[in-house]
């Protein structure tokens, strides 16, 4: 008897368990949709006080949307968290400027993402001429200390050195796809290029990538 009380119990036990997995897998799914829900209704409250010529309050929104993602990105392509912050200052700046132009051919964040772009590679080029001519001049950069480097570190520098190596046509689209989140179709309004043409550029930097960190 006690041994079968056991396995009722067990089983019970069981059961509720999966009754568990299944409510949360479905409070999971629930929230997920909440939120895609959220981000569009907010969207389309953004593309209205554009339409009605509400800039400063399209503003304001795009800052509490987007500033975070934004901040993500640029620090993708800047790996600096003071630059990354300046960045996305310009961007929403920049927008602010382009929303009498703004047309809703896309989403607003794709819009958004598109102009963090141009403005990221524009800082990265100079950036990096800027740099070529200080080390012409005399080169005062520490050397790092590999002994001392965290193994994170070592690994994220890597992946940064390799993001370098990418044409920057292919570092745009892979980090507006992974790093923004942004869908392809939103990739190919933010890059200016159609659908399949997005897949592909981040097709061949995915490829790039794994070939150049694998054979380090």
């Amino acid at each position: 008897m006690a041994a079968g009380l056991a396995l009722v119990g067990a089983g019970a036990d069981t059961r509720t368990e999966a009754d568990t997995r299944t409510e949360a897998d479905t409070r999971t799914e629930g929230d997920a949709r909440a939120e895609g829900d959220a981000r569009a209704d907010e969207a389309r409250a953004i593309e209205g006080l554009i339409g009605a010529g509400d800039f400063r309050e399209a503003l304001s929104r795009c800052a509490r949307a987007y500033a975070m993602p934004l901040g993500r990105l640029c620090m993708a392509f800047t790996g600096s968290q003071a630059e990354s912050e300046e960045l996305v200052q310009e961007t929403l700046l920049a927008a602010f400027d382009a929303f009498p132009q703004y047309r809703a051919e896309g989403s607003v964040r794709a819009w958004l993402f598109g102009i963090a772009r141009r403005l990221c590679g524009r800082h990265t080029e100079l950036r990096a001429r800027r740099e070529a001519r200080l080390r012409l001049v005399h080169d005062t950069r520490p050397r790092p200390d590999a002994s001392e480097l965290a193994l994170e570190r070592e690994r994220a520098e890597r992946a940064r050195a390799a993001l370098a190596r990418l044409k920057p046509s292919e570092r745009e689209a892979v980090v507006l796809r992974f790093e923004a989140g942004l869908s392809f179709k939103e990739v190919a309004i933010a890059c200016g290029i159609d659908e399949a043409a997005a897949r592909k550029r981040v097709s061949r930097a995915l490829a790039r990538l794994r070939a150049d960190l694998g054979e380090e």
